[in-house]
């Protein structure tokens, strides 16, 4: 009864307010070097500095693609995939539509883009038509090419194949996030001869992909796209230095490992987080 009594009449807690959580040290330190990698890189870019970006066949054979559809006379079919724009893999979609967009524009092709959702709809057929005066031809933008169809992925899956059946575009483009349609709008793709280009970072549905279209973009590659296509410094630069940010950690990793298996187990502490 006594301790019980000495408890309720104990003095009140007190938080102890911290200016800076130093058990998070390293955090800061990786945001730093990250960081400054990041803008070392964007710097040197828009120096003029030539920029290494590994070959990705599938990004080489949008020209090839588009010029194909030109000569042909018919549609290219440009899928955003099927998700929100919350979506990273949507928002990387986008950014290659704007280039696939800009040379469409240059070859007077005509590009149809549909969508299952009415955002991406919105910000899609904005960016087509910036892409259009980008390339000085604002008058051929046909805002009727960028359409919403319905939010039902099957209602969406059977209209795209629709239109591939009835339009036998020359090219199509299956970028961003897709779920089980996937194999169903490649392989009706694959049947009216179309090249076909896809992407994305669902690792459940890259397999279909695969087997079913001419090129695909495997995970990041997806992310790397529109710096690759559009050269710009900016996206350069941040390319450049996310890759260096990663082998940096990946070092340090491997380097940690080693450490660890000679017997210096504190190296662990270096990656905790308070």
């Amino acid at each position: 009864m006594g301790n019980l009594i000495m408890l309720l009449t104990s003095a009140a807690a007190e938080p102890d307010p911290s200016f800076f959580n130093t058990a998070r040290i390293n955090v800061l330190i990786a945001v730093l070097i990250y960081g400054a990698l990041v803008l070392w890189f964007i710097y040197h870019a828009r120096k003029g500095r030539e920029m290494f970006i590994r070959r990705i066949a599938g990004l080489d054979a949008v020209e090839e693609a588009v010029g194909r559809a030109t000569e042909m006379g018919k549609p290219i079919l440009y899928v955003p995939g099927l998700a929100d724009i919350s979506v990273i893999s949507t928002i990387a979609s986008l950014n290659i539509l704007a280039q696939v967009a800009k040379k469409t524009a240059q070859y007077n092709t005509t590009l149809l883009v549909p969508n299952r959702d009415p955002v991406v709809y919105t910000i899609a057929r904005e960016v087509v038509k910036e892409s259009y005066t980008d390339a000085g031809r604002p008058d051929a933008f046909n805002q009727d090419n960028i359409y919403f169809i319905t939010q039902d992925q099957f209602g969406f899956t059977s209209a795209v194949c629709g239109t591939m059946v009835r339009e036998k575009p020359a090219t199509n483009f299956f970028l961003g996030y897709f779920w089980a349609e996937s194999l169903v709008l490649a392989e009706t793709g694959t049947t009216t001869g179309a090249i076909q280009i896809a992407g994305t970072d669902s690792i459940f549905q890259l397999p279909f992909f695969i087997v079913a279209c001419d090129y695909t973009l495997i995970g990041e590659e997806l992310y790397a796209a529109s710096a690759y296509l559009s050269r710009e410094p900016l996206l350069l630069g941040s390319l450049k230095g996310q890759d260096w940010g990663k082998m940096i950690i990946t070092g340090i990793l491997l380097l940690g490992s080693l450490l660890a298996l000679l017997g210096w187990s504190n190296v662990t502490r270096l990656f905790e987080i308070g």
